[in-house]
């Protein structure tokens, strides 16, 4: 890297000698280092979650979601603000907004929620934490099916709503909309593995049918015989 800095600042400054075009390019790689570990602002950015609480009403939808922040730069970056946003549906649908950091995924008397609340994330560090979204009158009742969704921070260095992360919440794993419980965010997919049990139960069970099959035919012709016997008299 230090030969083609010193190329480039030959060619730029062909006056200097060659001994202070070295130590022009340590310094630049000194400063730029520095910045690099110690000044340079990243961006936040997030994954899909493995798991979520719902909850869905005439008039509401809550979402408790587990997620993680990680901060790719140097300087911290303050979290001002969180939402959930659907941008497949139709825009007069409000976004979910952050109402609470629960203590725990699972919903339950004990909860101990917190009011939302600006918070860090130090350079180059993730941070862990449960954050639930709500839309209360929001006319958007999520159905059993995949949504897109799309987590948007409003941070302290940026103007304007950010996107950390856009996944898919599969909502059609939420097989109790009315009560407020965790379920599972993996692609309902059976493995290699899966599917082969699944054949070997099946055909199983179609040995055991074709096994009584007999036996069912002949009780089912001795209950014909008795019935046009009867039908005779």
């Amino acid at each position: 890297m230090l030969p083609l800095m010193a190329a480039a600042v030959q060619d730029a400054f062909p006056s200097i000698p060659g001994a202070g075009v070295g130590s022009v390019c340590a310094l630049i790689f000194t400063v730029a280092s520095f910045w690099w570990i110690n000044a340079r602002q990243g961006h936040l950015k997030s994954w899909e979650p493995h798991s979520f609480a719902a909850i869905v009403h005439c008039s509401m939808a809550r979402l408790r979601l587990p997620l993680v922040l990680h901060n790719t730069g140097a300087k911290p970056i303050v979290v001002q603000d969180l939402r959930l946003t659907f941008p497949d549906e139709p825009a007069s649908h409000m976004p979910l907004l952050w109402m609470s950091s629960p203590s725990r995924l699972q919903p339950g008397p004990e909860d101990e929620p917190k009011l939302p609340a600006g918070f860090a994330v130090a350079g180059r560090e993730a941070q862990q934490l449960l954050i639930e979204f709500e839309a209360p009158f929001s006319g958007f009742l999520p159905e059993p099916r995949d949504y897109k969704v799309q987590l948007q921070a409003r941070v302290g260095h940026r103007k304007g709503w950010r996107s950390p992360v856009t996944f898919t919440l599969r909502a059609v794993n939420s097989i109790d909309p009315d009560r407020y419980t965790v379920y599972s965010n993996a692609p309902l997919e059976l493995t290699k593995e899966d599917r082969q049990k699944a054949d070997a139960a099946l055909l199983e069970l179609l040995n055991e049918q074709e096994a009584s099959a007999p036996g069912e035919r002949k009780r089912r012709d001795s209950l014909n015989d008795e019935g046009d016997t009867g039908t005779n008299l």
